[in-house]
This record gives C-alpha cells, sequence and structure tokens, in this order.
C-alpha cells in the first residue's frame, strides 16, 4: 500500500498482541468505516478484502487516494493526536477490519514500548511518502511520476 496520513503496515507480532483489544467487523461493500471530519474513535486494521481511502474535493466526487489490503492500519494519525479523521474510509468487496477504541490502542503503546516506535516508524513512512507524493505532484501538475522503491528522500 502506498503510504500516506492515515495507513501503515502491521506486523503479525502487533496484530496478534493486539488481539485482546481489537474487535472485529465485517463491513459490505460501500459501507463507511469512518467519515472526514469526524472525531477520531481509534484504529482500523483491514483484516481481508479492501477499503477505498477518500479525500472529499471540490468536486462533488470524492478522490481516490488508494486502496488499503490486508495489514493496512487506518486512522493512525488521528488517533494519536485525536484530531478529527482527514479521509473517509469505505469498504470494497466484503471487508473484515479490526477495530481498536483510541484510548486502549494509546493505552496498550504506553505499556508497549517496543510496539510504540513500530508506529513511530509508520508515521514516518507515511509523511516521507507524502512528502514524495508533493514533489512528484509539484514537478509534474496532472501527471504524478512513479517512483522506484529505493528511491530516497533528497
Amino acid at each position: 500500500m502506498s503510504s500516506q496520513p492515515t495507513a501503515g503496515k502491521l506486523g503479525t507480532d502487533l496484530w496478534q498482541a493486539l488481539h485482546g483489544i481489537k474487535t472485529v467487523r465485517v463491513y459490505s461493500k460501500g459501507s463507511r468505516l469512518f467519515q472526514q471530519g469526524t472525531t477520531a474513535s481509534g484504529v482500523y486494521v483491514v483484516e481481508s478484502g479492501e477499503v477505498r481511502v477518500l479525500l472529499p474535493s471540490g468536486q462533488n466526487r470524492p478522490q481516490l487516494l488508494e486502496v488499503a489490503g490486508p495489514g493496512t492500519i487506518l486512522g493512525l494519525s488521528e488517533s494519536m493526536t485525536g484530531d478529527n479523521y482527514r479521509v473517509t474510509a469505505e469498504a470494497g468487496d466484503h471487508t473484515t477490519v479490526g477495530f481498536i477504541p483510541r484510548e486502549s490502542f494509546v493505552g496498550f503503546l504506553r505499556d508497549h514500548c517496543d510496539f510504540c516506535m513500530l508506529m513511530v516508524r509508520l508515521l514516518s513512512e507515511d509523511l516521507h511518502g507524502l512528502y514524495h507524493k508533493f514533489r512528484s505532484i509539484s514537478a509534474h501538475p496532472g501527471r504524478p511520476r512513479h517512483r522506484g522503491l529505493d528511491e530516497q528522500l533528497n
């Protein structure tokens, strides 16, 4: 999955460690997990299926930022800061998601420094990904360039 403000990948170890504080939710196609502008209630981890991450635009149709697959965590930065969700997330076909309330997630990270550092890394990767997307769009308006996986920040 490409990086953006609300996403990162969870490893198996962390997902298993979170088992006791997550609730499994099943969404049908088009159902909203959360909507841009609403209070961040927690993080969502895609277990199966896909989630479309949408950004409202000045036009009638929202812009598709990405399609998040299994292992992707959504709502991370907003849950860490307590801000409102910055995007809208909708389920693709039959999608299973683990939900972890904000308070439980923050408490878990407070008690597990190794996982807290993993979240710092995921947020940093999101920031770097946004930086590259912005540079790409700025360099070629209307025509984003594709970068290699090994491309580094300048």
